[in-house]
């Protein structure tokens, strides 16, 4: 019993911290540039740690260090530990708090969190927040790697590391110049397919929404060009180049400020589910876990 305990006693934060920092960047010298020590110090604690577990925790693939299965199975309990230890900082001062740490999709980086996030900071002065704006495959991978805390999603994906939890309700809708020929009129699907597009590309949650949309109910669609922002989509719409398939989030405001103009179409309405994602194995700390209730009572 004594010997396992003193076993466990030798693994230290700073060994923890390297090893998730060598499992992000795939080099010591990339963990010694991310949390500002040498590259020898670096390298000496992923061996002390590797020493006390008795076990490899990289394959050494030239020279890159790749996760095996022993580093899978440490990484989501070091980043908790990890977490916990920056949370335990907090209670006495705010200047060493690990950052909130948020990655998400575009609609809800770009329209939702702005303002939840504002709100959060009213109340939690002191908090930084982290935001990497990506579609849902990067979305997941930087949950996976720990790089993110938590995620939001537009869609239901799944992932076998990950809890998708549905958060709220989303509307797609089909926008035009206020001067497209078919502003102002109940449109019909053959007009549709007869119409040129401006959608968002593929593999957004935004396209894949569209498509499962209006692919269904229109027998072809021209396609003028597809956009890697809702703001490029919007912008190109409002100069009259097509119709736009875009979130009733990313347009509200435009729709409202009158140089985009929604089309009342034929079609049935398209809902969709916009989710907020964690990672299975990891602990959130105090701070995320109020940013979620902060997210759920909105």
């Amino acid at each position: 019993m004594n010997q396992k305990i003193d076993q466990r006693l030798r693994l230290t934060l700073r060994q923890l911290e390297v090893f998730a920092a060598v499992a992000r960047g795939g080099t010591t010298r990339a963990a010694a540039d991310e949390i500002s020590r040498s590259q020898s110090a670096a390298s000496n604690a992923l061996g002390e740690l590797e020493s006390a577990l008795g076990v490899q925790l990289f394959d050494r693939v030239g020279k890159k260090l790749v996760i095996n299965e022993n580093g899978r199975a440490l990484l989501p309990r070091a980043a908790t530990v990890l977490e916990q230890a920056a949370d335990t900082e907090m209670l006495f001062t705010a200047e060493h708090a690990a950052p909130l740490r948020l990655a998400s999709s575009y609609t809800v980086g770009e329209y939702l969190l702005p303002e939840l996030i504002a709100r959060w900071k009213s109340d939690h002065p002191h908090c930084r927040v982290l935001v990497d704006i990506a579609n849902t495959h990067d979305v997941f991978e930087r949950l996976v790697s720990f790089r993110a805390d938590m995620g939001f999603i537009e869609g239901t994906h799944s992932h076998p590391e990950l809890t998708v939890r549905k958060w709220r309700s989303d509307e797609i809708v089909v926008v035009a110049a206020p001067d497209h020929p078919l502003a102002g009129r109940r449109v019909s699907a053959r007009q549709l397919a007869q119409a040129t597009w401006v959608l968002r590309e593929p593999g957004s949650g935004t396209r894949e929404a569209s498509d499962r949309w209006l692919i269904p109910h229109l027998t072809q669609m021209e396609v003028e060009l597809e956009l890697g922002s809702n703001e490029a989509v919007k912008r190109v719409v409002a100069a009259g180049l097509g119709l736009g398939c875009l979130s009733r989030l990313a347009v509200q405001e435009a729709i409202a400020e009158g140089w985009l103009v929604e089309l009342h179409t034929t079609l049935p309405a398209m809902q969709r589910t916009l989710s907020i994602v964690l990672h299975r194995a990891k602990k959130l700390g105090d701070t995320a876990n109020g940013f979620l209730r902060h997210c759920m009572r909105a």
